[in-house]
């Protein structure tokens, strides 16, 4: 059954529909993550004021991004102290562009969502808006509490070593970075899979799903990052090319977030295709044995 259901959800990632879903998904997320992270690093130092935030949301931002090269890391690093630095205006532009492009990455999951699950009927357009502030809300606090995990750990460990960043420092703080952020990717995944879609989804399926594309998501990155060499991006692309590898990368999340979706939807029927959850329920038995 394991088997069957592996393969129905390579046939689903085969199909145009799921790619015109990834696509979607990617763009708008290439527009909004930008604007996520100048808001949260205009709270960090604004509203929390705090520098060791700061610095741990700058590594957070370079480790989401398979970008590896030091010149381009700098690059963006640079841009992104320049927008949080700038006039209250850019602030207010990254908040307008963030909800915009917040409710493009969330429709096309939602539909995608209820058609995997087999909900019926979509949200309208006002009640996916909500939705999804709800989860770039969501988003954003759990990134900031990430932060501050992060942020704890490094002051103790400078307390405890005296300022020294030494390779255990390095080595500790490199782990507890990645650890926390696997935690909040498998919290949004999770997050992502039980409110967006319009209807019921059960825990059981969902948590399962949510840790393993959580740690999937984890290491796909590293293995794109790995392939970027032989993409040559640059040579095709030329100063584009940073713009189209977190395309290409978003992509490929977007891909995995609807692979999560169709392997924990339902065993797959004869034709490949997951049954409705409320197909499933109806064939669940009661208390007396009956089936409904």
């Amino acid at each position: 059954m394991t088997q069957r259901r592996g393969f129905s959800t390579v046939r689903y990632l085969a199909t145009s529909q799921a790619h015109t879903f990834a696509f979607s998904v990617a763009a708008n997320a290439v527009l909004s993550f930008f604007p996520f992270m100048v808001l949260l690093m205009w709270l960090v130092r604004n509203i929390f004021h705090s520098p060791t935030m700061a610095k741990v949301l700058t590594q957070f931002f370079l480790d989401l991004m398979p970008i590896t090269q030091q010149a381009d890391q700098n690059f963006l690093v640079r841009n992104l102290n320049a927008v949080v630095n700038a006039r209250h205006g850019a602030q207010l532009v990254s908040i307008v562009m963030l909800l915009i492009s917040s409710s493009g990455v969330f429709l096309p999951l939602e539909v995608a969502f209820n058609k995997i699950w087999g909900f019926g009927k979509d949200r309208s357009y006002l009640g996916n808006q909500l939705i999804s502030l709800l989860l770039a809300f969501a988003c954003g606090v759990l990134a900031l509490i990430s932060v501050a995990l992060a942020a704890g750990h490094q002051r103790v460990l400078t307390f405890l070593l005296q300022g020294n960043e030494n390779i255990i420092f390095r080595s500790a703080t490199f782990i507890v970075l990645k650890a926390v952020a696997i935690v909040a990717s498998v919290a949004i995944f999770y997050l992502i899979y039980w409110l967006l879609p319009n209807g019921k989804v059960p825990t059981r399926s969902v948590l399962p799903a949510a840790v393993a594309m959580g740690i999937v998501w984890e290491l796909a990155k590293y293995a794109y990052i790995l392939a970027l060499p032989w993409l040559k991006f640059p040579e095709v692309y030329g100063p584009f090319y940073i713009s189209i590898t977190l395309m290409f990368w978003a992509f490929i999340s977007g891909l995995l977030m609807l692979a999560g979706a169709h392997l924990t939807a339902a065993p797959a029927t004869a034709t490949g295709e997951p049954a409705p959850l409320q197909e499933i329920a109806m064939a669940q038995p009661n208390g007396d044995g009956i089936h409904n």
